[in-house]
């Protein structure tokens, strides 16, 4: 892991600003899901993707009742 030297505060909500050079390095836009996960001491953020509940596929991955397929297993349901 490398680190950033860069600081930042919790708020009063419990919110901490991800710096605009992080968000445009790693290209999180405002909009953006992120996952939160932990490891022993630490707390990560991952950039969300989507992807398909039958394959694991992130490629060409479309939303149906709230989970992902991809357009393969679409496809293969259709026959």
């Amino acid at each position: 892991m490398k680190s950033t030297g860069i600081i930042r505060r919790i708020d009063e909500l419990g919110r901490v600003v991800i710096p605009i050079e992080l968000r445009r390095a790693l290209d999180i836009g405002e909009k953006d899901a992120l996952e939160i996960y932990t490891e022993s001491d630490r707390i990560i953020l991952t950039k969300h993707q989507s992807v398909c509940v039958f394959c694991g596929n992130a490629d060409e991955v479309r939303p149906y009742k709230g989970k992902y397929i991809c357009s393969e297993c679409i496809r293969e349901l259709n026959k």
